[in-house]
C-alpha cells in the first residue's frame, strides 16, 4: 500500500482545508458561480464615464498574488483573459460585528492557486490600476499544492518562466497556469485549425471522420502500433494515416472531403516527431497536383495572416515568408544541387554506392525509393528554409501516386519543405486499380525483405478502386509542425498539450 508524502507547504494547506471545514466553509462548493465579466474586457472598456455599466460585476479566477495590508488585501486573480486586481477591505466584506469570515477565509484560509469568485464594482486605484472593489467573496476551490514560483513585472507579465522540460511536459496543467506565453501558443494552435476549417468549408469541402482502429495500417510508409480486439479475436492497428478511407469516400461520390486525423506511428521521438500527432488530409475530385500546389499556397497564406497578422513569420533567427507563390524544385535537381550526384538514372546498387560515398548509413532492407529518400533527407532537406515544393518523385518512392504525364519513371507528387522540414505531402492520386495492385505487390516484397515501413496490401481499397475513382488530388499536412512554425516553437513537444513521455514513478 503506497502512502503519499507531503512537503511542509502541502501539510499547511491541508491544515487550512480542515480548519475551513470546521468553520463551516465549503472549500469545493457545488453551485454554479454566475460570472458576468472577464479581466481584459473590464480593463479595456472601463472608464469613469462608463462606470455605471460596471457598477455590479461578478468575476472568478485563480489567486496569483496576495498583498496583505492588514485590514485591506490586494489580490490578483487570473481568468481566461489574464490578471485583474481585487481590492478587498475587511469592514466592507464583513460590515457587522462578526469578522469571522475575514479571519477564517481571507486572513488565514486562502493561498496562491486557490480559486475565488467575487462581486463588486469597478474603479481605478490611486496608482491608476483598474480594480474590483470587492463586496462579496466566495472560495470556489482550495489548492493543496503550491504553484511553482515565477517572477512577474508590474503588469503581471512573467519574465523568468519555468523552462524545465520535465516539468513543462509532464505537468502541463501547472505550466499553463504560470506561463501565459504557453497558453498563447495553444490559443494560436486552435486559431490555426479554425482558419484552415474556414478555408476548406468556404470552398465546399465536407469534414468527415474515419476509423482509428484499422485492420490494415494503410496510407503511409510507417511502422504501426498493434493491438488486439478481444470480441472479434483479431489484430487491429492504430491508424498511421487516413488516406485510403478518404479515397473510399471519393469513390462513394463526395467531391471534396477532409479530416483532422490523430495518427499513430511506432517510431522514434525527437524535436519534430511524437508517437501520436495530428494530420490534416483532404482529397478533391477532378483535380491534380498542380492545382493542389496553388491551393496549398492560398491556404497557408491565409493561415499565417489569421494566426500571426502577417505573412512574414519569425522562426528562430529567420523570417519565413508565406506569401504565394512558393518555389518549385524537382527532387533529382535538389539532390544534384546539394550532393553533386545525378541519381536520376541509377539502379539500387548505384544508389547504395552514392550513399556510401556520402557517408549515409543504409541497410539491406531499403529499396530504391527508400535510398533516394535517405539521400534527400540527409543532404538536401535542411537547405529549404523558405516554403519550397519538392516535386516529381521517382515511382518507387510513391506507391499511391499517379505516374507523371510527361516524365517517365516519375510520379506527380510534391512535398512542401519549410524551415528544413517536410510540412505537407501531396499527389495526383493513383486511380488505376490494376496498377495500384502491382504497386502494393512491390511493397509486399519490401515487407518480406524486412522493411517494417513498407505498405500492406489493402484488398478492400483495391475493390473500391475497381468501382471507379475519378481523377483526384490529395494532400496531408503535418498540423503540429505547422503550429511550430506559426508560433515560433523549436520542438513538437511545445505545441502538444501532453506530449508522450516515459511513465512517471508516482508515490
Amino acid at each position: 500500500m503506497s502512502t503519499q508524502s507531503f512537503s511542509e507547504q502541502e501539510k499547511i494547506r491541508r491544515e487550512k482545508l480542515q480548519k475551513l471545514k470546521e468553520a463551516g466553509i465549503e472549500p469545493y462548493p457545488a453551485a454554479l458561480f454566475p460570472v458576468s465579466h472577464f479581466s481584459a474586457d473590464i480593463k479595456n472598456n472601463f472608464t469613469e464615464e462608463k462606470k455605471e455599466e460596471f457598477a455590479q460585476v461578478c468575476v472568478a479566477g485563480r489567486i496569483m498574488s496576495i498583498n496583505d495590508k492588514g485590514k485591506v488585501f490586494f489580490i490578483k486573480i487570473q481568468d481566461k483573459q489574464g490578471l485583474i486586481q481585487l481590492y478587498v477591505k475587511r469592514d466592507e466584506l464583513c460590515p457587522g460585528e462578526d469578522k469571522s469570515f475575514w479571519e477564517n477565509v481571507v486572513k488565514h484560509g486562502i493561498d496562491l492557486g486557490d480559486f475565488i469568485g467575487v462581486t463588486g464594482f469597478v474603479f481605478i486605484t490611486k496608482t491608476g490600476e483598474t480594480s474590483i472593489h470587492t463586496q462579496t467573496l466566495t472560495l470556489l476551490a482550495k489548492s493543496l499544492k503550491p504553484l511553482p514560483v515565477v517572477k512577474r513585472d508590474e503588469e503581471g507579465n512573467v519574465f523568468d518562466e519555468v523552462t524545465d522540460p520535465e516539468f513543462k511536459y509532464r505537468q502541463r496543467y501547472a505550466d499553463l497556469i504560470i506561463n501565459p506565453a504557453v497558453r498563447e501558443t495553444f490559443l494560436k494552435r486552435t486559431l490555426l485549425v479554425n482558419s484552415i476549417r474556414e478555408f476548406l468549408n468556404k470552398e465546399g469541402a465536407l469534414e468527415v471522420e474515419t476509423p482509428v482502429l484499422q485492420s490494415i495500417p494503410g496510407g503511409a510508409a510507417a511502422r504501426p502500433f498493434k493491438t488486439h480486439h478481444n470480441a472479434l479475436d483479431v489484430p487491429f492497428y492504430l491508424r498511421i494515416a487516413n488516406e485510403l478511407y478518404l479515397k473510399r469516400l471519393i469513390v462513394g461520390g463526395f467531391d471534396w472531403v477532409y479530416e483532422f486525423s490523430r495518427n499513430f506511428r511506432n517510431e522514434g521521438m525527437d524535436r519534430t516527431h511524437n508517437p501520436e500527432f495530428t494530420i490534416l488530409e483532404f482529397y478533391v475530385a477532378y483535380k491534380d497536383y498542380y492545382w493542389m500546389m496553388e491551393t496549398t499556397e492560398q491556404l497557408l497564406e491565409k493561415a499565417a495572416q489569421d494566426v500571426c497578422g502577417t505573412t512574414d513569420v519569425p522562426v528562430g533567427d529567420k523570417t519565413i515568408s508565406f506569401k504565394a507563390p512558393f518555389q518549385r524544385v524537382s527532387i533529382y535537381d535538389a539532390i544534384k544541387e546539394h550532393t553533386g550526384h545525378d541519381v536520376s538514372a541509377l539502379d539500387e546498387e548505384g544508389l547504395r554506392t552514392v550513399c556510401s560515398q556520402l557517408n549515409i548509413h543504409v541497410d539491406k532492407t531499403m529499396g530504391k525509393g527508400k535510398l533516394i529518400d535517405e539521400i534527400f533527407g540527409a543532404k538536401c532537406e535542411a537547405h529549404y528554409i523558405q516554403p519550397t515544393f519538392i516535386i516529381d518523385y521517382p515511382v518507387e518512392m510513391s506507391p499511391l501516386t499517379k505516374k507523371h504525364r510527361s516524365k517517365p519513371g516519375l510520379v506527380e507528387r510534391f512535398e512542401l519543405m519549410i524551415n528544413g522540414k517536410e510540412i505537407a505531402n501531396a499527389y495526383s492520386e493513383l486511380n488505376d486499380p490494376v496498377e495500384q495492385r502491382e504497386r502494393f505487390e512491390e511493397q509486399a516484397k519490401l515487407l518480406e525483405r524486412g522493411d517494417e515501413e513498407a505498405m500492406y496490401i489493402d484488398y478492400d481499397f483495391l475493390r473500391a478502386l475497381e468501382y471507379g475513382m475519378p481523377p483526384t488530388s490529395g494532400i496531408g499536412f503535418g498540423v503540429d509542425r505547422l503550429v511550430m512554425l506559426l508560433t515560433n516553437q523549436p520542438s513538437i513537444q511545445d505545441v502538444l498539450f501532453f506530449p508522450q513521455m516515459r511513465p512517471e514513478k508516482m508515490d
